[in-house]
């Protein structure tokens, strides 16, 4: 279990955390996908709420129950989105801790949070906020860039979901995976920038006559490690779509299949 102090990383979002009576319960799942593992957060106490129960490990399990124990007991579950590293443990865990798994939409509250649709890595994605803290889940993580998952108005939606995040003006984002962002006006500009500057080497691509998926990803997301680059397919899916909704999509583009032979995964 990484306790608050650990997950934050700066003394100032230790203060923001423990005001929030916020913990971070790490998953041992690390890997490409993942980062350092999926990351539960329990919220408040007496009783608390547990955002994203994780993956079924019995270490990560008991650690959450543990957790969720010293916290005076759980007052429901909640998830940011249905992918398995965030979910699989729901059922588990629910009967562990007597609580309910409580669904909201935008808007919603539950407990202490309130539901943020950020609609780009799954259509029904939320966010979670309390406060000046925000769970994005996995449309904002610590590290890196989101997967976007093709969708109709999947880029658009996203890019306005980044937006209403920033315009939220947070002390901190709490993220699916990886460490706590400290500086959420800077890291949200720049998830911004990073998807603006792909469409533009995309456009680009596309004006010098590329149209197939390997060509174009080896002009707009070059820097692309060989195990993230199926992903980042899908991805520029999601900006192909963008492209044609705009009326800027010439003919004859090569599209990555979506979803995949034998569903998402």
């Amino acid at each position: 279990m990484s306790d608050p102090h650990t997950a934050s990383g700066a003394p100032g979002a230790r203060d923001v955390l423990a005001a929030c009576e916020v913990a971070v319960v790490r998953a041992d799942n690390p890997g490409p996908f993942t980062l350092t593992g999926t990351n539960t957060w329990v919220v408040g106490r007496g009783p608390c709420w547990v955002i994203d129960p994780g993956p079924a490990l019995a270490g990560h399990l008991d650690a959450v129950v543990a957790e969720v124990g010293r916290r005076g007991g759980a007052g429901g579950l909640v998830l940011t989105h249905g992918h398995h590293d965030h979910a699989e443990g729901v059922p588990a865990l629910a009967g562990r801790v007597d609580a309910p798994i409580v669904a909201v939409g935008d808007g919603g509250r539950v407990g202490p949070l309130v539901a943020v649709a950020t609609p780009g890595h799954t259509p029904d994605h939320l966010a979670y906020v309390r406060g000046d803290v925000v769970f994005t889940g996995d449309s904002v993580l610590g590290e890196g860039s989101a997967f976007l998952a093709p969708d109709p108005g999947a880029l658009r939606g996203y890019l306005a979901a980044l937006e209403r995040l920033r315009a939220l003006e947070p002390a901190l984002l709490c993220p699916g995976h990886g460490p706590v962002v400290t500086d959420p006006d800077a890291h949200l500009a720049g998830y911004l920038a990073h998807r603006h500057a792909r469409e533009g080497a995309l456009v680009a691509a596309l004006e010098r006559g590329l149209r197939g998926i390997d060509e174009l990803l080896d002009a707009a997301w070059a820097e692309v490690p060989a195990v993230l680059r199926p992903v980042a397919a899908i991805t520029m899916a999601a900006h192909l779509d963008k492209l044609e909704e705009d009326g800027r999509l010439p003919p004859g583009v090569e599209r990555p299949r979506w979803p995949p032979p034998g569903g998402p995964g």
